[in-house]
């Protein structure tokens, strides 16, 4: 099982884009989620980030997915390039699998 948190804002080519645009571009990417979801990928959360969030990582939106493989997960990685969603959002990620607490503490520890 892969865990990835996407984090990101608009570019101005997002900005320069008027409603109706903006909407039908969410809206083709509807099928490549279902299609995800029907091979068993859950979406945990979306949010927004907070304004008065401590050390607050420059970035106005994030999501949280679960994938069940490594290869799905890439899938998604790939799905997401070839939307184009580079172009009009500013993104970084994080993926891997599930830990404990002290399971990270530990490799902490070992650095």
């Amino acid at each position: 099982m892969k865990y990835y948190i996407e984090a990101w804002k608009a570019k101005q080519a997002w900005i320069d884009m008027n409603h109706e645009q903006r909407g039908a571009y969410m809206a083709q990417l509807g099928p490549a989620i279902q299609q995800l979801s029907e091979q068993g990928t859950e979406i945990v959360t979306w949010g927004s980030n907070d304004g008065d969030t401590f050390n607050r990582m420059d970035m106005d939106f994030f999501a949280v997915w679960k994938f069940p493989t490594a290869k799905l997960a890439k899938t998604f990685e790939e799905l997401v390039e070839a939307a184009g969603w580079y172009a009009y959002f500013e993104q970084i990620n994080i993926k891997g699998s599930p830990a404990s607490p002290n399971e990270i503490i530990g490799h902490l520890i070992n650095l």
